[in-house]
C-alpha cells in the first residue's frame, strides 16, 4: 500500500468525525440553536445513560469468550497501559504548564484516553480491504482485524467510564469545592472574628473529636484493624457509588457476563438465538452514541471559539504526548511484548496494538466535561487540534508500524 492510499485510509475516519462535529457546530449556532444550552444536556444525558451502555454491552458481548480471553489478554493489559503511560505524561504536563486545577482532570482525560472504537472500526477494514495490504487475503484479514477491534472498543470504554470516569469526577468535585470555598472565605472570617477565643476552641476541639475513633477519643490505643475498618466505614460513608460506577461500567459487567457464560450466550448471541432482538436492538442504540458524541463536542466548540481559558502550551503538550510520546513508548512496550512471548507473530494484531498508542483522545472525554460542567469549552478547542492533526499523525504513524512489522 502506498503512502497516498495510506494517507487516504487514515484521513477518512478523522474527516468523518471532523464533519459530523462542523455540524454540531452549526447547529449550536444562535440563530439555529438546535444545539444551545437548552438542548446539550439532554443529548448528553441520552449518551451517558442510553447510548453508550448498549455500544458497550452489545460490543462486549459479541466479541468477549472464554477462548478470546485466552488468546488476546494482552489487549486489556496493552490498553491499560496506555492509560497509565498517559496520565502520568499528564501529570508531567500539568506541572510543566501550570495547568489550572478546574482543567487538570480534562488534561489527564485526553493524555491517557484514545479513541479505540470507531477510528479502528474504519481503519482497520479499510486497510485490510486495499488490493496490496500487508496483512495478506482481505476476507481473512477483515474478520480477524474486526474481531480485534471491536474487542478494543469493548475494553477500552470499560476503563474510559470507570478509570477517566473517575479521575474527571475527582477533579471536578475538588474544583467545584475550592471555588465555593473560595466564595464562602470573606462571610467566614467575618463569623470567626465574632466569636469568642473560647467557643472557637470549643468547636475546633468537637470538630476533630468527631474526626477520630471512639477508641482513641478515649485516650485508648487504637489497633491496626480498629483504625483500617473505621477508615473504611469512612469511606463508606462517603463514596456515592452511582458517581463510581457509571451506567456503561455497569453495562460492561453486564456485557461481560453475556459473553463468557456459554448459556447465556447461545440465547442472546447469534444468527439463530432465540433472543438475539435484545442483542440487536442495543447495538442500533450503540451506533447512535459516536455520532452524537460528535455533534455534543462540535456544540461545545462554539464556546470554546468565542472564550477559552486553555493555554497553547497546554493544547502543544496534549498534542505531543498523543502523537509522539505515546506511540514512540508504545513501540517499545509491543516489541518487548513479542520478544518476551506475551504476543504472537500475528502481523496485524500487533499492529492494532501499535494503533492504540498513536490515536487521538476518546470522544467520550466530551461528554464527561460536559456532565461535570468542568471545561467543555476547552474540551473541544483541544480535540478539534487533536483530530486535524491526527490526519497526518496517523498516517505517519501507520506507515512506520507497516513496516516496522513487515
Amino acid at each position: 500500500m502506498g503512502f497516498l492510499d495510506l494517507f487516504v485510509v487514515a484521513m477518512v475516519p478523522v474527516l468523518k468525525v471532523l464533519l459530523i462535529t462542523l455540524v454540531g457546530l452549526f447547529l449550536a449556532l444562535d440563530r439555529i440553536d438546535l444545539l444551545g444550552s437548552t438542548a446539550r444536556p439532554y443529548l448528553n444525558n441520552l449518551i451517558f445513560y442510553v447510548f453508550s451502555p448498549a455500544l458497550v454491552s452489545s460490543q462486549l458481548a459479541g466479541t468477549i469468550t472464554l477462548q478470546s480471553l485466552a488468546s488476546l489478554w494482552f489487549m486489556p493489559v496493552n490498553i491499560l497501559l496506555t492509560f497509565i503511560i498517559g496520565s502520568v505524561l499528564a501529570w508531567i504536563l500539568i506541572k510543566i504548564t501550570r495547568t489550572p486545577p478546574h482543567l487538570q482532570g480534562l488534561v489527564i482525560g485526553c493524555c491517557s484516553a484514545g479513541n479505540l472504537g470507531n477510528l479502528l472500526l474504519i481503519i482497520v477494514p479499510a486497510v485490510c480491504n486495499e488490493s496490496n495490504s500487508p496483512f495478506g487475503d482481505s476476507t481473512v484479514c477483515s474478520s480477524y482485524g474486526m474481531a480485534y477491534a471491536s474487542l478494543s472498543m469493548a475494553v477500552g470504554a470499560i476503563y474510559i467510564w470507570s478509570y477517566v470516569y473517575i479521575i474527571m469526577r475527582i477533579y471536578a468535585d475538588n474544583s467545584a469545592e475550592n471555588t465555593k470555598n473560595v466564595s464562602t472565605a470573606d462571610s467566614e472570617s467575618y463569623t470567626e472574628a465574632l466569636l469568642p477565643s473560647s467557643e472557637k476552641s470549643s468547636c475546633h476541639d468537637h470538630s476533630v473529636h468527631a474526626e477520630l475513633p471512639e477508641t482513641m477519643s478515649e485516650g485508648k490505643k487504637v489497633t491496626f484493624m480498629e483504625r483500617t475498618f473505621w477508615n473504611f466505614k469512612k469511606f463508606a460513608a462517603n463514596t456515592n457509588l452511582k458517581k463510581v460506577f457509571a451506567p456503561a461500567t455497569i453495562a460492561a459487567m453486564f456485557g461481560f457476563v453475556i459473553g463468557t457464560i456459554s448459556p447465556i450466550r447461545k440465547v442472546i448471541i447469534g444468527d439463530s438465538a432465540p433472543l438475539r432482538v435484545l442483542e440487536s436492538s442495543a447495538s442500533l442504540l450503540g451506533q447512535a452514541s459516536i455520532p452524537c458524541m460528535a455533534l455534543i463536542m462540535g456544540s461545545n466548540l462554539l464556546k470554546g471559539l468565542r472564550r477559552s481559558e486553555i493555554s497553547v502550551s497546554v493544547i502543544a503538550g496534549i498534542v505531543v504526548v498523543r502523537n509522539f510520546f505515546l506511540p514512540l513508548i508504545g513501540i517499545g512496550i509491543v516489541k518487548a511484548a513479542h520478544h518476551f512471548g506475551l504476543v504472537g507473530s500475528d502481523s496485524l494484531y500487533q499492529f492494532i496494538l501499535l494503533l492504540q498508542y498513536a490515536l487521538p483522545p476518546a470522544m467520550a472525554i466530551g461528554v464527561m466535561a460536559q456532565l461535570f460542567k468542568a471545561g467543555e469549552s476547552e474540551c473541544s478547542v483541544i480535540m478539534l487540534w487533536c483530530y486535524v492533526l491526527a490526519a497526518f499523525s496517523l498516517t505517519l504513524w501507520s506507515t512506520f508500524y507497516m513496516w516496522l512489522l513487515g
